[in-house]
């Protein structure tokens, strides 16, 4: 039984292709791009790839300016997907279908049910699938309601209302429903030209390395030979090479030796260079992050230019479609938080403890595991903060020495 066969849905009648900005007829083929054979294309989707899967995802509720973690059955479905993949799997999966495609698609499945208190409509969610459908199709009912259909290579189909499915999109620029370019394909004419100039130049380094062994010099006959002498004594020659143990072939006056000297030209690193980097420019990577040995403020470049706008995307995109309106009018949202500062040095992880343990920001087992050290089963749940900090509004009267200003200077738990 196939895991959707409960969401195939017809299509809804008195359907019709969904108008679009750009005049173009919305039905997008979804297949795989050749250009990404290329080893430093993939290398450097990777490397994005790899920190997305890292991301934490929880459902908060923003009061005021604080998101406060809730423990919810979506909380439930965050941390385990589906029966099928992990979290990080999950993560790692619609990245890499992002990047290839341009474009991701999530199936939430979920069961509604009405508040009886407030008369809301509410969903208790089961389960998130990402899929890789064949073509997709963007139609709308006689209400104007906007549809997907997605056909799948197994030959079935299925039409689910637009609203309940998470769509991420990549460059997404000239097309009304897709990312990439005018057809909701991935423009990789720029990439192209570069993934050429790369395989040429590779192909010249094997071709010319292929040449230098092919021949290593020729062995001269002071003498004419008929065409059967000349087989026989290249022959007798071969034998001769082939025997010796040594490296030394006996040879006798009639003949010489005469060695090629080997000039190979190969590709020289600064031009070798370039072209990488001229591939890793278009996902905002550098040279360091693609072999790991970077620095602090290159993994923080990398992280802001190539991470964070897909990070974003992927928050609104969960928090606009999984939740109502009414749920993100009470500040619901889904947030995605990467452990940053596990590339910190031991140094700089002191300094983050000194800054926030003043301020109750952080657990004592967060200090534990932040420096290598194990967590205290005595130490689950508690965290410190100083005492020895006022109101703003009292700091002047604190001053002049006014009376009933508590000030503490002792460090107390707060649970």
């Amino acid at each position: 039984m196939w895991i959707f066969d409960k969401l195939f849905k017809k299509q809804p009648p008195k359907s019709v292709i969904a108008p679009t900005l750009d005049g173009f007829i919305p039905i997008y083929p979804q297949m795989g791009i050749t250009a990404y054979e290329c080893d430093v294309v993939q290398q450097s989707l990777k490397c994005i790839v790899d920190e997305v899967k890292k991301v934490e995802p929880r459902h908060v509720r923003y009061i005021k300016s604080d998101p406060v973690p809730l423990k919810s059955t979506l909380q439930d479905v965050l941390d385990n997907p589906n029966p099928l993949m992990t979290t990080s799997e999950f993560f790692e999966k619609v990245t890499w279908m992002l990047l290839l495609n341009y474009n991701a698609f999530i199936i939430p499945i979920f069961e509604t049910w009405q508040d009886e208190k407030t008369g809301a409509k509410r969903r208790d969610y089961k389960a998130l699938y990402p899929i890789k459908p064949q073509s997709v199709d963007f139609i709308e009912d006689a209400s104007g309601k906007l549809y997907t259909k997605f056909w799948f290579f197994n030959g079935e189909n299925t039409t689910l209302p637009y609203d309940d499915i998470i769509h991420l999109r990549y460059n997404f620029s000239v097309n009304t429903f897709m990312g990439g370019d005018i057809v909701g394909q991935p423009d990789l004419k720029a990439i192209n030209s570069t993934v050429k100039l790369n395989e040429t130049l590779l192909n010249g380094v094997a071709k010319a390395l292929n040449a230098s062994y092919a021949i290593n010099g020729l062995v001269k006959y002071n003498t004419m030979f008929d065409n059967t002498g000349m087989e026989n004594a290249v022959a007798e020659f071969n034998r001769k090479l082939m025997s010796s143990e040594s490296g030394f072939v006996p040879i006798d006056m009639k003949s010489e030796i005469v060695p090629f000297e080997r000039k190979t030209q190969l590709i020289d690193e600064p031009t070798l260079k370039f072209i990488d980097e001229k591939l890793l420019r278009n996902y905002g990577i550098s040279l360091p992050i693609l072999t790991g040995n970077y620095t602090k403020e290159q993994y923080e470049a990398f992280f802001q230019r190539g991470v964070t706008p897909i990070l974003t995307a992927m928050q609104q995109a969960f928090t606009k479609k999984i939740f109502t309106p009414r749920e993100r009018a009470f500040g619901h949202r889904i947030e995605l938080y990467p452990k940053e500062l596990v590339f910190l040095t031991m140094e700089q992880k002191i300094k983050v403890i000194e800054q926030f343990s003043p301020t109750g920001t952080i657990f004592e087992n967060e200090k534990r595991t932040l420096i290598g050290l194990p967590p205290l089963p005595e130490l689950e749940g508690k965290r410190y903060m100083s005492l020895n900090w006022i109101d703003a509004n009292d700091a002047s009267q604190y001053q002049i020495g006014k009376e009933n200003i508590e000030v503490v200077d002792e460090e107390k738990e707060v649970i």
